[in-house]
């Protein structure tokens, strides 16, 4: 990219001196060109690429940069700068200096109950401890949020009454740790702290690190940053763009830059290209209500005339989702460019039906997503299990699906087939050492087990004998089971099938394809299409039933087009787990949280449910939020829109009997007085 396309800002940012810099870039003035031309600047005065670290907030962020450098520089030179989030760059040196398994956050919470629901808490009936899921979430937060606290200490800040418990949460946590490490499993939280230890040890090879998105860097990046200690950084965000403090971004980083960084230089980027003087107005009017630590204002540079924001008032909460989906259907403007924002997942559960029953397809972000759905997360578990035979958590996933066979029961029995394959539980599957007659071991007692943790007396194999089973798994030891039910049996035997039919070496379209048609697919998806079948009054719905298999299948369809694109397991395997969250299904009109909206734009845009008490959010505000930043949120929604805003709220839910007011942000806006009332 030539820096005589920059504008004044994002050139004299682009060369400034080496050092610490902070660029405030507003929204929609061009940060994305200040970095590409900040990189292009390190190029062309002697910084080689392997000295440039790029860091984002997505992935895609990055490559999107990375492509614009490559239009002028030979793509071999920019391939060797590293850039990726901070997760994706801690990864890649992980796995070239040690062998790491990366698991999603959902997959190791199986493991992560297991053993806690093996404790019991006294006293429960006073204070109720936090449940398993909570533990795993709050645990992640702590490692996000601070740095040299101790967790103690910062569940007493947080919940004091929690403090009974203390010890048999680390107790949990520390169990939990020791069998991460055993099987070489990281989460997310594991490749920072993982990756911060390894650089802590060695000398950063980089001239200058850039962060995007700065504002919204919580304290275990920041604390990465300090480690890597380069020469010069370039920090670029906006302080009224910092929306993620519940996932532990702190805003005083971004706020404290220069007293942190003596010697740093701030510039300002204010033009902005994406949006018109009405929408931009209105969105000055509201921020400037919070404390102003880097003043400034939005310059417009569009000049087209588009009109002004409308406010849409709608006197139930349905009729509101009813009327917009009405106006989204007299548009005419193509479904990419037409976004509708919220600050609750149920307002987009009300314009999605209102959508479908005019025939306009929608598609949703930031709420549950294609790879969440349940059928995915099982295929690619079994994929998984083909790529590494050794995969505990694999393995508790696949087995928990099968009826009667729970987590704790999944985790015992891929443990047997680890001892009867001598370490292989594939071959403890297929070819069992049955010198081994009891592959089950008794459990070591942990802090507050329950009393009753042990083995009952074991079975012999021949109560299945009448079931049509295998040649080589009936009489697997792992058969003796007390607590194998025969529907467990059947779905064992299906997973011995499985493992005699495929390889690590095939292709990753032709085994999806293949498993899809199979007893071990086919067992849970009907058992999926049955549970999402069930009616109201408990009954099943046979037409439900189909629509739910139809569905399934064509998830698997989508899953098998993205697969066509690799030659191998593994290479689609950690694309699925590092790029899941930033692929989405189908098109139609987006549905967007407002955390999912940030960094895009769109030429008109709805913003709905402005009302107090739902944005800004009461609850959320309650539970540690604050008013600054849900304008902050109010902000972000408002600056998507490049053309055409509307903004609205209804009077009232008739379901609920709920009577609202317009939220406090409309009158910021001036877009309501109290003579509205």
């Amino acid at each position: 990219m030539s820096l005589s396309t920059l504008n004044a800002q994002q050139k004299e940012a682009s060369e400034a001196p080496c050092g610490h810099n902070l660029i405030i870039a507003s929204a929609g003035t061009g940060k994305t060109s200040t970095i590409v031309g900040r990189i292009s600047h390190l190029l062309q005065n002697g910084i080689t690429p392997n000295e440039i670290l790029l860091l984002t907030f997505t992935n895609k962020a990055a490559q999107e940069m990375l492509a614009r450098l490559a239009m002028k520089f030979d793509s071999k030179i920019i391939q060797q700068i590293e850039a990726g989030t901070f997760h994706a760059v801690a990864y890649r040196y992980l796995k070239s200096k040690e062998s790491v398994i990366l698991k999603q956050p959902k997959e190791l919470k199986v493991l992560f109950k297991s053993l806690y629901d093996k404790r019991i808490f006294l006293n429960a009936s006073c204070v109720s401890p936090y449940g398993a899921n909570y533990l795993y979430d709050l645990f992640s937060l702590y490692f996000n949020a601070t740095i040299n606290e101790d967790f103690k200490s910062w569940l007493e800040r947080k919940n004091s009454e929690q403090l009974q418990y203390v010890e048999i949460y680390l107790d949990v946590w520390e169990e939990f740790k020791v069998l991460k490490n055993e099987y070489h499993y990281v989460d997310y939280n594991d490749l920072l702290l993982h990756y911060k230890n390894a650089i802590e040890k060695s000398q950063s090879p980089y001239k200058e690190v850039l962060v995007d998105e700065y504002q919204d860097t919580n304290p275990l990046q920041d604390s990465i940053l300090q480690a890597l200690n380069p020469p010069s950084i370039f920090c670029v965000g906006d302080y009224d763009q910092s929306i993620y403090a519940f996932n532990g971004a702190d805003i005083s980083i971004i706020g404290s830059f220069k007293e942190r960084y003596k010697d740093g230089r701030i510039f300002s980027l204010t033009k902005n290209y994406r949006s018109t003087e009405p929408i931009l107005n209105l969105a000055n009017r509201v921020i400037e209500k919070n404390p102003r630590i880097y003043p400034k204002k939005l310059e417009v540079v569009k000049m087209q005339n588009f009109g002004t924001p409308t406010l849409l008032v709608y006197e139930e909460l349905f009729a509101q989702y009813s009327g917009i989906a009405n106006k989204i259907k007299l548009s005419n403007r193509p479904f990419s460019e037409i976004a509708v924002i919220f600050r609750n997942n149920s307002s987009a559960d009300g314009i999605e039906a209102c959508l479908r029953e005019i025939g306009i397809p929608s598609k949703r972000k930031g709420s549950v997503s294609f790879f969440d759905s349940k059928e995915i997360v099982y295929m690619l578990n079994l994929c998984s299990l083909l790529f590494n035979a050794k995969d505990m958590m694999s393995f508790i996933h696949v087995l928990a699906q099968a009826k009667g066979i729970g987590n704790a029961l999944a985790k015992d029995i891929y443990e047997a087939l680890l001892a009867l394959g001598h370490n292989s539980p594939i071959q403890g599957l297929l070819y069992p050492d049955k010198v081994i007659k009891e592959p089950f071991k008794k459990k070591a007692q942990n802090t507050q087990l329950g009393l009753f943790d042990d083995w009952i007396e074991f079975s012999n194999v021949a109560r299945f004998s009448s079931m049509n089973l295998q040649a080589g798994f009936k009489d697997n030891p792992i058969l003796t089971h007390p607590k194998l039910t025969k529907e467990g049996v059947e779905f064992l035997n299906a997973l011995y099938c499985f493992f005699d039919s495929f390889t690590a070496n095939d292709r990753p379209y032709e085994l999806i394809s293949k498993i899809s048609s199979l007893p071990i697919f086919q067992i849970v998806a009907q058992k999926l299409a049955k549970e999402r079948s069930i009616t109201k009054e408990g009954g099943i719905s046979e037409e439900r039933r189909i629509e739910s298999l139809e569905r399934i299948s064509r998830k698997i369809s989508l899953l098998k087009d993205l697969a066509s694109h690799y030659n191998e397991l593994g290479r689609f395997l950690n694309a699925m787990v590092l790029g899941s969250s930033e692929m989405s299904e189908g098109e139609g009109i987006n549905l967007l949280s407002i955390h999912a909206s940030k960094g895009l734009e769109f030429a008109e845009v709805y913003i709905v449910d402005l009302m107090e008490g739902r944005f800004p959010n009461k609850k959320l505000m309650n539970q540690g939020g604050s008013l600054e930043e849900e304008r902050r949120l109010f902000y972000v929604a408002v600056t998507r829109a490049k053309e055409i805003l509307y903004l609205s709220y209804a009077k009232k839910d008739i379901l609920k009997n709920i009577s609202y007011e317009g939220s406090i942000f409309l009158y910021e806006a001036g877009l309501l007085t109290s003579r509205m009332l």
